[in-house]
């Protein structure tokens, strides 16, 4: 299926790893001028030569923090007018709301909440100029079945998601969409880096953790992040010019709800 993209440029942020990556090889692979953007830059070299290599086609790198104004005014002068920006930021590490301090719901909210929405700010208004912009957030099935431990990102999270409710219903008229999507347990170093800080908590080894939410979940196993990735790459699509404001999950079934 031509998505009706080649030639679009975007910028991904977290596009080193993970389900980052993954939208980054897609939307390469669909024939986009993608620029990633994350904080570590030997992982960044290798991510940019690896879809490089896999797709044919140019994969450049800005090492950048989503968090700081420094980081996304490097973002911006490496992609300044991206048709299609994905924001990606990891989430924060489980624990006990008794145990978090302000400056953690700080730090939680610059990452999964200001970050991003200050990326649409600086961005939105020149993709409705162009008529056209994709703004895909990686967000979180938490937003949905919020997770005691996960606290800090239901927050921020869902205070991203109700951001977008209300700029996507502004947008879609000059061909803007902005989506969410919600991943569930997928096989990826968030997931592992989740688990660990469930260790002592749970009094679990890695290995039983591991196995009992990839089984648990009604697919029988975790998703991979290329199948996030196709998903994020028709969402980005001319055809997909229809779908906006959504929350979308892609959880393998895990939700239990009917809406």
């Amino acid at each position: 299926m031509d998505l009706g993209i080649a030639g679009k440029t975007a910028l991904v942020f977290g596009g080193s790893k993970g389900m980052g990556r993954a939208c980054a090889a897609q939307l390469s692979s669909d024939g986009v001028q993608v620029v990633i953007a994350a904080r570590t830059v030997a992982t960044m070299e290798q991510a940019a030569a690896e879809i490089s290599a896999q797709t044919g086609q140019p994969v450049r790198w800005v090492s950048a923090d989503i968090t700081t104004d420094a980081g996304r005014d490097a973002a911006l002068a490496a992609c300044p007018a991206p048709d299609i920006l994905i924001n990606n930021a990891d989430g924060m590490s489980p624990g006990d709301f008794r145990t978090w301090t302000v400056a953690d719901w700080h730090a939680a909210i610059d990452s999964m909440m200001l970050g991003p929405i200050e990326m649409m700010r600086r961005t939105v208004d020149g993709m409705m100029e162009r008529r056209f912009g994709r703004i895909v957030n990686i967000v979180s099935r938490s937003v949905k079945t919020p997770q005691l431990e996960l606290g800090l990102s239901n927050g921020a999270r869902s205070g991203l998601v109700g951001f977008v409710a209300g700029l996507a219903r502004q947008t879609v008229r000059h061909n803007v969409t902005i989506n969410n999507l919600l991943p569930g347990v997928f096989a990826t170093d968030a997931q592992r880096h989740h688990i660990l800080g469930m260790l002592e908590s749970t009094g679990k080894t890695f290995e039983q953790l591991w196995h009992e939410r990839g089984t648990n979940n009604p697919a029988g196993r975790y998703g991979e992040a290329a199948e996030l990735g196709a998903l994020c790459g028709f969402i980005c699509s001319a055809q997909a010019g229809y779908i906006t404001g959504q929350n979308i999950l892609i959880d393998g079934g895990s939700y239990p709800g009917t809406f």
